[in-house]
């Protein structure tokens, strides 16, 4: 695939990527996307209705 590169290691073992931003920016979007997903798999989750009440405590959410 052109824009994409493949560094290996000593053993020739795929070890990072390089991703041409230009030509490819809506994978790395993607890949970015799910990378930080995967890293917030184990964070408790809050719901809407939660938030919603949270921020017009504050005053920084219209009724509307």
């Amino acid at each position: 695939m052109k824009g994409v590169q493949f560094l290996v290691d000593e053993k020739g073992e795929k070890s990072a990527v390089l991703i041409d931003l230009k030509r490819h920016s809506e994978i790395w979007e993607d890949f970015y996307d799910r990378a930080i997903a995967r890293s917030r798999e184990g964070e408790s989750r809050e719901s809407l209705e939660s938030v919603k009440k949270r921020l017009m405590g504050r005053k920084r959410l219209h009724n509307g």
